[in-house]
């Protein structure tokens, strides 16, 4: 196993998670290939891919749970390992908690290790909606309550960073909703930063504020929510013999706001102008071999990024 070496040099203090070539290996295939990762201060970071994608592991390099076949982490700034990761709350793969206690008791076990007096288990309770369940047992709660009350034990000792493993995975509409509202709620009011792992590209959108696309182990990139908006917007795709000509062609003409996908160009503008953009076009003696509405979604943007 190759040494996991301390930073070389300061990274950026802004970040609550930096990882520099972050790898795990195992004896038949690489998990985690090479990731430099960056989570602000505050984010909502999707971590974006197909399951057996790497992110479960990734999630766990950064936790503690495995340890990195080689590369580098820093936590808030910092690489005492140890220490930061007491800042932070974790929900990996399934809930752990004991099915014949209340919420709880739940609650009351757990706090022996991460700290909380009766009140702040109360308050927590109340704050991820489990404060009137009474009695009721931990086994028979719904799979959404059994995820609130999984968040509620990672919020104990008051963390300022939650990592989350398919948090919504298997969830109904409803339960799905509650957990979104939850993390909103969390970040919005508590400031608390979130690492959240999904492949439901769907539920993701509507809260992250950066993606992490991995594939097969691989960091394929990061992008915040404004430039994958942008990037995702409607426009009239043109391919043409001499591209760059055509680019300053159109702008030249006042079509400033122009993108390139591949081969291609993406302008935005009115669709109604589509056949004054070629008149322009083959006037100044380019030859337009495409030219057509893309509807580019979000959707379509990861299956692009993921290489299918």
């Amino acid at each position: 196993m190759e040494q996991v070496k301390p930073m070389e040099t300061a990274l950026s203090e802004e970040y609550v998670i930096e990882t520099r070539s972050l790898t795990k290996r195992f004896p038949t295939k690489v998990a985690v290939d090479h990731i430099n990762m960056h989570v602000k201060k505050g984010d909502i970071y999707g971590l974006i891919g197909k399951n057996g994608a790497g992110k479960t592991t990734a999630m766990k390099l950064i936790l503690g749970i495995m340890r990195p076949s080689a590369g580098q982490i820093k936590l808030f700034g910092s690489t005492r390992l140890f220490k930061m990761r007491s800042r932070i709350g974790s929900l990996i793969e399934t809930p752990g908690f004991y099915k014949g206690c209340t919420a709880f008791e739940n609650m009351k076990r757990f706090s022996i290790v991460s700290g909380g007096t009766d009140q702040e288990i109360n308050e927590l309770l109340d704050f991820v909606g489990l404060g009137d369940v009474g009695k009721k047992k931990a086994g028979h709660f719904s799979l959404g309550m059994k995820q609130r009350l999984g968040i509620a034990i990672a919020l104990l000792g008051n963390p300022d960073l939650l990592i989350l493993d398919e948090p919504i995975n298997g969830l109904d509409p409803t339960g799905m909703k509650e957990i979104r509202d939850l993390i909103l709620k969390l970040n919005r009011e508590k400031g608390v930063t979130f690492m959240i792992s999904s492949h439901l590209l769907d539920e993701l959108g509507k809260i992250a504020t950066t993606y992490g696309i991995i594939n097969n182990g691989e960091l394929v990139e990061e992008i915040t929510a404004e430039e994958l908006e942008d990037r995702c917007r409607q426009g009239l795709k043109i391919a043409a013999d001499d591209i760059n000509q055509a680019e300053a062609i159109l702008k030249e003409s006042g079509f400033t706001d122009i993108s390139h996908r591949g081969e291609s160009l993406l302008v935005h503008t009115d669709l109604t102008r589509s056949a004054e953009i070629n008149t322009l076009l083959v006037k100044k003696g380019i030859a337009v071999s495409e030219l057509t509405v893309l509807n580019y979604g979000f959707e379509d943007y990861f299956i692009e990024r993921l290489g299918k």
